[in-house]
């Protein structure tokens, strides 16, 4: 294996482990919204009890707190992505000096603009 060959499995490796991370972050997020749920179901007990109020505040009380934290994240992580589209842009393939004969170049593009889609839809989700 040559030295080039080495560095790029080594790159491969370190991405592979960071999608991993992040799958393990997204299955935590998951439980931590089934544990939200399941504490939800149980403020019936409020209604049925003739406490209608307490379980509508309860709700209330999480949507906002969860809506806040929530659209605060991803205008954290929009404006964080935003700020490096110009250097992300400057890393496309290039072979020769030319982007359309390096190895590639489509697929680069393809993620590019699905970044920029996410990103407008995270700015119109939080400023709505």
């Amino acid at each position: 294996m040559t030295p080039q060959e080495a560095a790029q499995e080594a790159a491969q490796q370190e991405l592979r482990e960071t999608r991993a991370r992040l799958a393990r972050h997204l299955a935590e997020l998951h439980k931590l919204h089934l544990a939200l749920l399941a504490e939800a179901r149980g403020w019936k007990r409020y209604s049925l009890n003739g406490q209608a109020r307490q379980e509508i505040e309860l709700a209330a009380d999480l949507l906002e707190q969860y809506l806040s934290a929530s659209d605060a994240f991803q205008e954290n992580m929009r404006g964080r992505l935003e700020s490096r589209l110009g250097l992300l842009r400057r890393g496309e393939p290039l072979v020769n000096g030319k982007p359309d004969d390096a190895p590639g170049h489509g697929g680069f593009w393809l993620a590019f603009s699905r970044l920029c889609a996410v990103l407008r839809r995270v700015e119109r989700r939080v400023t709505t």
